[in-house]
């Protein structure tokens, strides 16, 4: 669980820091993926084509230093 403090009185500063760090924990993503069952075909050809992108998007940033 995400713990933030308000500094000052300022909740939309405090509020905008809650929702970083929950995107940053995975929690809706990992909602979204739960939402509906899937096959074990077609969550493997899913990930599958996860890691080709990751592996696409890791090369070019290589590429550029």
């Amino acid at each position: 669980m995400a713990k933030i403090t308000v500094k000052d009185g300022n909740i939309d500063a405090a509020l905008r820091r809650l929702k970083v760090s929950v995107a940053k924990s995975g929690v809706p993503s990992k909602l979204k993926e739960k939402r509906y069952a899937e096959k074990p075909g077609v969550k493997l050809r899913r990930e599958k084509e996860e890691m080709t992108r990751n592996a696409k998007k890791k090369n070019k940033r290589n590429r550029n230093y």
